[in-house]
Order: structure tokens, then sequence, then C-alpha cells
């Protein structure tokens, strides 16, 4: 094999129909687009949504609901998740880099510990946020919730 023979894949190369050049193709005349109006003509562009002069369906549907700018998106930890860490990894202190490194949460997040599960070990946990009943959890086991 060399240079010279080389060809692409047998099907990987589709040939494009060859519109408008001539009668004799069977694709001249007005080239596959009709009679006039504005689609056989170049530079035609149809606007997103349109749907022939018919109600578009994003102007059918009404609007609700609204988006709270202020909004803070914490990442939530259930305590079962820490106590699976505890169970596989022996820790006694959970942080931001050790949910980072086990998957529980990403570079950027602000993570907020959640009370649903059990906590079985004495644990110092620092997140940046806490439920009630997962300071409770935690406390109950002799452990410290901190606020980063």
């Amino acid at each position: 094999m060399d240079l010279s023979n080389l060809k692409p894949a047998k099907g990987s190369i589709k040939v494009n129909k060859r519109i408008g050049r001539g009668q004799g193709t069977g694709r001249g005349g007005t080239s596959t687009k009709g009679h006039k109006g504005a689609q056989s003509r170049s530079g035609y562009k149809k606007k997103v949504g349109f749907e022939g002069g018919q109600m578009p369906l994003y102007r059918r549907l009404p609007k609700f609901g609204f988006k709270n700018i202020n909004r803070i998106e914490h990442r939530g930890v259930n305590i079962s998740d820490l106590q699976k860490l505890v169970d596989s990894l022996k820790l006694t202190t959970i942080d931001q880099e050790v949910l980072i490194q086990n998957g529980l949460a990403r570079k950027n997040d602000l993570i907020k510990i959640l009370g649903r599960g059990e906590l079985k070990a004495k644990l110092e946990v620092k997140a940046h946020a806490f439920t009630k009943t997962a300071i409770a959890a935690i406390e109950a086991q002799g452990g410290s919730a901190t606020k980063m």
C-alpha cells in the first residue's frame, strides 16, 4: 500500500445531487424548488418556529413561572452518603476536598448537608450549609458541623 492507491471506505462518501445543471440531468428547470415564491429564490430563510402562517407553538402556549436571579444553588449530600464514606475510607473529618475526590460534589459547588439517612460515626463535617436534622444527627454522635 502506498499513497497512490489510498481510497475512502466503500459507502463512506456520498455524492450530492447536482441540481440546476440543465434539462438533460432531470433536475434542471426549477431545480426541485417548485414555481416562483420566496422559497424558490436565493437567500430565502424561514423564521425559526414558523408553521406556515398557523399560530406557532411558542405563541399558543401560555407563559408561566419565573427564575429567581438571587437563588443560591447548593449540591445536596445526605448523611447516608457521609456514612458510606466513613465505612469505606475510615474518615473522621469530611470537607469539600473529600467530597470532590469521591465524586459527591464538583469544584465550584456550594455543599449542603441533608438529614436523610443514619449516621453511626463521630464526624467533623465542614460544608457551606446544613439542615437542622443533619446538624442534630451529627451532634447526636458527638461530632461537629462547621459552616465554611
